[in-house]
C-alpha cells in the first residue's frame, strides 16, 4: 500500500496508480485521513472498483451502482433511490465487505425495518433497492449468488385497502375551494383526467387542445434540491391526450383568461406538489371530507369509472399505464361482483341461443272424426 503520513499536518495520504477501464493507466492520490487505516481503505476500495473486483465494501458498491443508474434514471426515480440508500440501508451496511453479507445480515436488518412501523409498500420499495444493488454485483462484478433474494421479501407491492374519494366526496371538497379559482381548477383537473400531480404542474396551455377537447401531457414538472425540472413523462405510454368534459374544458379557458402577463410555455401551476399537499389538507379540514394523498385523487378518479363499467383497456390508456396488468392489478378489487354479473350475462345468453335455435314446435294432431 501506498500510504503515507503527511509531517507538518499529521494527517495520512495514499498515492497510487490503477488502470480505468479504458485501458489508460492513472494516478490517484487522497489525503486528508484521520486514520492510516482510512487511507489504506481509501485505496483498496478504488483499486476493487477499477479492477471489477468484490473486495470492496458495500458502499463502494453502491457508489458504483448508483454512478452506472444516474444516466439511465428520471431524476426524480434517482433522487428517491438516493434517498433510501443514505437512509435505510447504508446506515447498517456501508462498511461491510461485500462478500461477508449473507442473506441471515439481511433479514436481521428487514427485522429491523419492520419493526420500525413503515408501511407495507415502503418496505418493499426498501428492499427492491436492496435487492437490486446485489443483481448490479452478479451481473457486472462476479458475486455468485443475491444474498437479498436468498433472504425474501418484505412488504408488499399493493397497499391492503386503496384510498380514493367517491363523487360525493370529491363535489363536498371541491365546494370548499370557492374563491380560490388556481386550486379549484387545479383539483378538478386532477379528479376528472386522472393525471399525475408532475404530469398537471407541467401543464402550460400549449397543452390544452379546446378544439378536440382534451389535455395533451408531454412532460413532467418535479422539484429536486430547490432546482426545478422538466422532465419527460414516466413512461412512453405516460405520453398521451386526455379527452375531457366540456365543463371542465370551459372551467380551463376561464382560468387561462383571467391569467395576468401569462406568457406562451409558462406552466399554468407555477407551484410545488408540497403546494397541492397543503391545499389539499386545509381544504379537507374546512369540509370535513377525509384526508387522502393527492395522489389518491388519480385512483379517484380510476375508481370512479370502474363503477361506470368501462373497459380496462380505456382506463389504462387514460392513465397512461405501459401494460394493463397494471391497471388490473391495482384496481382488481373494485371488481368484486363482476364475475357474478359476467356468469349471469352468460346464463341469458345461453337462455337465448337456446330459444333462437330450438326446433319449432309439432302440430297438434287433428282431431278425429267422430264415430256415427
Amino acid at each position: 500500500m501506498s500510504v503515507y503520513k503527511n509531517p507538518k499536518t499529521g494527517k495520512w495520504y495514499c498515492i497510487f496508480r490503477v488502470t480505468d477501464w479504458t485501458g489508460k493507466r492513472k494516478q490517484i492520490k487522497k489525503a486528508g485521513f484521520s486514520r492510516r487505516a482510512d487511507a489504506v481503505e481509501y485505496e483498496r476500495n478504488y483499486t476493487a472498483k477499477e479492477q471489477g473486483s468484490l473486495d470492496m465494501t458495500f458502499g463502494a458498491l453502491v457508489d458504483l451502482y448508483m454512478a452506472d443508474a444516474k444516466a439511465r434514471l428520471r431524476p426524480t426515480t434517482y433522487a428517491s433511490k438516493e434517498f433510501i440508500f443514505n437512509e435505510k440501508i447504508l446506515p447498517f451496511f456501508r462498511d461491510q465487505n461485500v462478500a461477508e453479507i449473507t442473506p441471515a445480515k439481511i433479514r436481521k436488518w428487514q427485522n429491523e425495518l419492520m419493526g420500525r412501523g413503515y408501511a407495507p409498500t415502503y418496505l418493499k420499495s426498501i428492499n427492491n433497492q436492496m435487492t437490486a444493488v446485489f443483481n448490479f454485483a452478479v451481473r457486472y462484478y462476479g458475486l455468485t449468488q443475491n444474498p437479498a433474494v436468498v433472504a425474501g421479501s418484505m412488504g408488499r407491492k399493493h397497499a391492503g385497502e386503496m384510498e380514493f374519494w367517491t363523487l360525493d366526496e370529491f363535489t363536498r371538497f371541491i365546494a370548499g375551494m370557492e374563491g380560490d379559482p388556481t386550486a379549484c381548477v387545479a383539483f378538478n383537473l386532477l379528479f376528472w383526467t386522472g393525471m399525475r400531480e408532475g404530469e398537471l404542474l407541467g401543464l402550460t396551455l400549449d397543452d390544452v387542445d379546446f378544439d378536440r377537447g382534451g389535455i395533451n401531457i408531454r412532460r413532467s414538472y418535479a422539484r429536486i434540491d430547490q432546482v426545478d425540472l422538466m422532465q419527460e413523462p414516466k413512461t412512453p405510454k405516460s405520453r398521451r391526450f386526455i379527452p375531457a368534459p366540456a365543463f371542465l374544458m370551459d372551467m380551463v379557458r376561464e382560468y387561462a383568461a383571467r391569467l395576468y402577463d401569462y406568457e406562451p410555455g409558462e406552466r399554468l401551476f407555477p407551484f410545488t406538489k408540497d403546494w397541492l399537499g397543503q391545499q389539499l389538507r386545509r381544504c379537507c379540514e374546512r369540509t370535513g371530507v377525509k384526508i387522502i394523498r393527492v395522489h389518491d385523487i388519480r385512483h379517484s378518479h380510476a375508481s370512479m369509472l370502474v363503477e361506470q363499467g368501462c373497459d380496462p383497456l380505456l382506463i389504462a390508456e387514460r392513465l397512461g399505464h405501459e401494460r394493463i396488468s397494471t391497471t388490473l392489478g391495482t384496481y382488481s378489487h373494485l371488481y368484486p361482483d363482476k364475475g357474478q354479473t359476467l356468469a349471469a350475462t352468460l346464463d341469458m345468453l345461453k337462455e337465448r341461443a337456446d330459444r333462437e335455435n330450438a326446433p319449432p314446435p309439432a302440430d297438434d294432431p287433428p282431431d278425429p272424426e267422430p264415430d256415427f
